[in-house]
């Protein structure tokens, strides 16, 4: 915190007295760090002032968080796409049963959705561009739809692959751990629409 004022940005040397990193692996197997600070002392010239620095830099995380959940999403259709046009069951490819094609057409449009609201929130964040809400909330509708759009598309590739996809030997449980992380990585959906609510209630449209 910066005394009560918000959010504090600032460049901490690693090697600095009171800095501490402690091992963490995170729910996609990445290895982090768990960052301590225990009376560390700044100097002026490390602490970044700027106005507006922290919501800038959130929203590049939000942005670029999106974008991954997007690759990760596209990713894991056309590795369930490839299998259901390869299984067979009752003689036929389980692509062509009408209940699959409906799942995959429903996460087709999750991904459509998913891709035209991170593209709505980086074009309004690097561009300045006014609209009827701050940048906050299109960055807020992105990682709605992120979060929502990845899990569904996780959920349906694991479903669609039967016991398959719980295969460690298999990729795709990965691509479900790391759909989890960027899930709930800036908050979860949830967090984002109270945020969401919020704006709508601060700012009336029509």
């Amino acid at each position: 915190g910066g005394g009560g004022e918000g959010p504090l940005l600032a460049f901490v040397s690693r090697d600095r007295p009171g800095v501490t990193l402690a091992d963490q692996v995170s729910t996609n197997g990445e290895r982090y760090g768990e960052l301590h600070l225990d009376s560390v002392h700044l100097t002026p010239e490390e602490v970044i002032t700027t106005a507006g620095a922290w919501e800038r830099l959130r929203g590049l995380l939000t942005v670029g968080t999106c974008a991954m959940a997007l690759g990760v999403g596209t990713a894991v259709s056309r590795m369930t796409g490839a299998y259901t046009a390869e299984r067979e069951q009752f003689g036929f490819p389980i692509a062509t049963f009408q209940a699959v094609a409906v799942q995959a057409a429903d996460r087709y449009i999750d991904l459509r959705a998913m891709e035209a609201t991170l593209w709505q929130a980086a074009w309004r964040l690097e561009s300045g561009a006014d609209g009827a809400l701050p940048v906050a909330a299109d960055l807020a509708v992105a990682k709605i739809w992120a979060s929502e759009g990845v899990r569904r598309v996780v959920q349906t590739a694991q479903h669609l692959h039967g016991g398959f996809g719980a295969d460690t030997t298999y990729v795709l449980h990965r691509y479900h751990a790391w759909a989890k992380q960027l899930e709930l990585s800036l908050g979860p959906a949830a967090a984002h629409e109270e945020a969401l609510g919020d704006l709508l209630a601060a700012h009336p449209l029509g």
